[in-house]
């Protein structure tokens, strides 16, 4: 193996666990995310080693209350009395293990099932997630690092920038800068484009022509592209087709999709 592909991003497995959690507490951040931290005995072995891990967050029936929680058995996943809850990815934002308070930030959107219920939610209320089942172990230290998102993909960015010591890092967010700078809070280190809140997708032709600007180094780099779907596609077809960057440095997730 070589020193380059030695430091490339890997993948690691997690026990898949459903995990039935209450809601301890709940803060408005910049006026955009609400942040709910969870607790219960569940959480006990709760794992989540990637910046950008992805848990499914199962919510109650918005009709009866009720909640339905998969089961893992030996056959596969099991649903109770065949019903599949509302679910949503989302980023753990951070996880306390001594005090079993597992952290995450909703985005606060129009007529989103995730949305509605963080809007409404108390403490007491409860959910369920599963996961994370797989994560991306992304080394910190690359010297060039460059990360396009919009607000779904904040979170996942400001829990990669607590870990960063030495930050040299390009940041492209289609977010108002009030909002991002107000979540964000500390930019220390971060070249930061502010794009605009909702223009990801019909202004992605745009950015590309920025990034064009960028003179990309051939080694010891990682690229992280988030959002709208399409939107993500064109972005990593550009950097791996036109620009020539190496795929396995180059994480491109689609975190919704334009209806």
């Amino acid at each position: 193996m070589t020193e380059k592909k030695a430091r490339a991003p890997y993948r690691v497995k997690n026990e898949l666990r459903f995990r039935p959690l209450e809601v301890i507490a709940k803060t408005c951040i910049a006026k955009s995310f609400y942040r709910i931290e969870f607790g219960g005995e569940a959480l006990v072995g709760f794992n989540s080693p990637g910046f950008d891990d992805h848990i499914k967050v199962f919510f109650p029936d918005p009709a009866t209350g009720e909640l339905y929680l998969p089961q893992v058995t030996e056959e596969g996943i099991v649903w109770k009395d065949g019903i599949r809850p509302l679910s949503r990815d989302y980023t753990p934002l951070c996880f306390d293990a001594e005090k079993q308070r597992l952290t995450v930030d909703f985005y606060v959107h129009e007529a989103g099932v995730a949305s509605d219920w963080a809007a409404t939610a108390h403490p007491g209320d409860r959910l369920a997630i599963g996961g994370p089942r797989g994560s991306l172990i992304v080394p910190e230290e690359y010297a060039f690092q460059l990360y396009v998102c919009d607000e779904t993909g904040l979170p996942a960015f400001k829990r990669r920038l607590s870990t960063l010591s030495d930050r040299h890092i390009k940041l492209f967010a289609f977010v108002d800068e009030s909002v991002g700078q107000a979540y964000l809070d500390d930019l220390q280190g971060v070249e930061v484009h502010w794009l605009g809140s909702g223009k990801m997708r019909e202004s992605v032709t745009g950015l590309i022509a920025q990034l064009q600007e960028i003179t990309l180094p051939d080694e010891d780099y990682f690229i992280w592209l988030t959002g709208e779907g399409a939107a993500v596609k064109e972005l990593s077809d550009y950097f791996i087709t036109q620009r020539e960057r190496d795929a396995d440095y180059v994480r491109a997730v689609a975190y919704w999709h334009h209806k």
